[in-house]
């Protein structure tokens, strides 16, 4: 398979009221095309500033992250939102639907932002909305819909502009029980469908749907391995 994330030798500081935080120390590893990975970690491990960097949303203090080849060290803003845009489809804990729009305008989003064709983007947000077992909400706002159907149109939101990654915080944080196996349901059908897939969680159950699970720790990777579940 091929390289789709490559991180060498990432570290990352802040500086809160003179101190130094070490967020992340000296972290290594890729990600390949096709992959379903969780990363996993206690609050204040690093996994989130991870999950930014990898997201494009923040900057590594010092090391090389690359997406497809795109030097996330070197790249300026515009470049970063350009490569966010097109390469990263992101799902969070809180939905971030607009909520006086509906579940195909949510969904278009995206596509508005990209300068894609309306009646592109219509098509496009329908054949995703239908993807994902929302065929007869798309008129629906997010207040019309329960918990697990909002995080339904975020995942539509997130797969309709063909990101090489997608980039799921938390997914099921939100979500009762059989919402979120629902959910997880929904990204291990994107994942046989050839989708790259990180998964950034604290829950075991969550993790284990994924293929290979990073663990890191005080910002350092513990270990990196096959989940249980293969």
């Amino acid at each position: 398979m091929t390289d789709l994330l490559r991180i060498k030798n990432v570290s990352k500081q802040y500086v809160m009221d003179g101190v130094v935080f070490q967020a992340l120390n000296n972290v290594s590893l890729t990600i390949k095309k096709g992959e379903f990975v969780a990363i996993m970690g206690p609050s204040g491990s690093g996994k989130s500033t991870l999950m930014h960097i990898i997201g494009c949303l923040d900057r590594p203090t010092s090391g090389n992250v690359y997406i497809e080849e795109h030097d996330i060290f070197t790249a300026n803003d515009a470049e970063l939102a350009e490569i966010r845009n097109t390469h990263i489809g992101f799902v969070f804990q809180q939905f971030n639907l607009l909520r006086r729009t509906s579940s195909l305008d949510n969904v278009m989003l995206p596509l508005v932002y990209a300068k894609v064709a309306p009646r592109e983007r219509k098509s496009r947000a329908i054949d995703m909305l239908k993807e994902v077992g929302l065929a007869e909400k798309m008129s629906n706002f997010p207040s019309q819909l329960s918990g697990g159907q909002q995080q339904r149109v975020a995942i539509a939101r997130a797969l309709v502009s063909r990101p090489s990654i997608i980039l799921a915080d938390e997914p099921t944080g939100n979500l009762d029980s059989k919402s979120g196996r629902d959910i997880m349901d929904i990204f291990e059908s994107l994942y046989r469908k050839g989708s790259t897939i990180v998964l950034v969680t604290h829950d075991e159950d969550v993790a284990h749907h994924a293929k290979r699970i990073i663990r890191i720790t005080d910002g350092k990777i513990i270990s990196d391995g096959k989940s249980k579940r293969i």
